[in-house]
């Protein structure tokens, strides 16, 4: 059963990747890439698009804002 709200992937300074629910204070899952990260985001939301954050610039944007997955 889906909670309401969004999934995120973000880069931790650590070097890691953090899965987290939307207004959470704390990451469900910590994992080592990100490719990881969004595949247990998937598993914990299989019904959502995980967003996951930005870490370079690209034409679609910067760091510190996300993207939908496919």
């Amino acid at each position: 059963m889906s909670k309401p709200g969004n999934i995120y992937v973000e880069p931790r300074e650590q070097g890691d990747y953090a899965v987290r629910r939307e207004g959470s204070k704390r990451a469900s899952d910590v994992l080592p890439t990100q490719k990881a990260a969004i595949e247990r985001a998937r598993e914990l939301e299989p019904d959502k698009k995980p967003n996951v954050a930005r870490v370079r610039n690209t034409k679609a944007g910067g760091p510190n804002q996300f993207r939908t997955t496919r």
